[in-house]
């Protein structure tokens, strides 16, 4: 894991050089949005983001669009949101690493995700908008589900049907001593409580309240 951090950070210095656009890859939009989602109830708070881009530049997000969403024993087709208002970049990712406080599991993980080529294929192509075929639909926006037992998936926001799960990205999650990047790093520094309609909504469930 030292190893793979140390990379990540060389590959992210690196890459911040904006003086030289030999390689960039030519995509139909501005930018691409990433966005993550829990299960009802269940919740986590995503508290720093590295992010590698297929062009070599590197992003630190501290601001973060949190996790929403509302899925009830196993993820729904269509979870996720749009437009992110924070976790936006230039190009698809080739390499996300995050640190997220899950206060359903009481603990801190640490999440990397490495995308295969077929990601960043897909989100350079276009199509007709499902709706209104005179216009270009982008497959521009990403959703990242975190569940209970640090289980994260991937998935790209579908043309106005259920969203295309992202199987061939390697997701490596850790926590407790494993932790590199993440040791220390959480909003919860004296302990994790349940609050709002968690307590009540797990009441007599079995965790993990699903499949996930």
């Amino acid at each position: 894991m030292r190893i793979v951090t140390g990379l990540f950070l060389v590959l992210l210095l690196t890459g911040c050089d904006n003086s030289s656009s030999q390689g960039k890859i030519k995509v139909p939009w501005d930018k691409m949005y990433f966005t993550f989602t829990t299960p009802k109830s269940l919740p986590a708070v995503v508290t720093l983001v590295k992010f590698l881009d297929t062009d070599g530049y590197g992003y630190v997000f501290r601001t973060i669009d949190q996790p929403q969403g509302n899925s009830v024993g196993t993820w729904g087709d269509r979870i996720g949101m749009g437009i992110a208002t924070f976790n936006k970049a230039d190009a698809p990712p080739q390499m996300i690493k995050f640190c997220w406080d899950s206060i359903i599991d009481k603990k801190v993980y640490e999440t990397t995700l490495f995308f295969a080529p077929d990601t960043s294929k897909k989100m350079e192509s276009t199509e007709p908008e499902w709706d209104n075929p005179g216009e270009p639909y982008y497959f521009l926006s990403m959703v990242i589900g975190l569940a209970p037992e640090g289980k994260v998936r991937v998935w790209l926001k579908n043309n106005g049907k259920p969203n295309i799960e992202q199987t061939s990205t390697k997701i490596t999650t850790v926590s407790g001593d494993k932790l590199d990047m993440c040791k220390g790093v959480t909003k919860h520094p004296n302990g994790y409580v349940y609050y709002g309609e968690t307590p009540e909504f797990i009441k007599d469930k079995k965790y993990p309240y699903g499949a996930w």
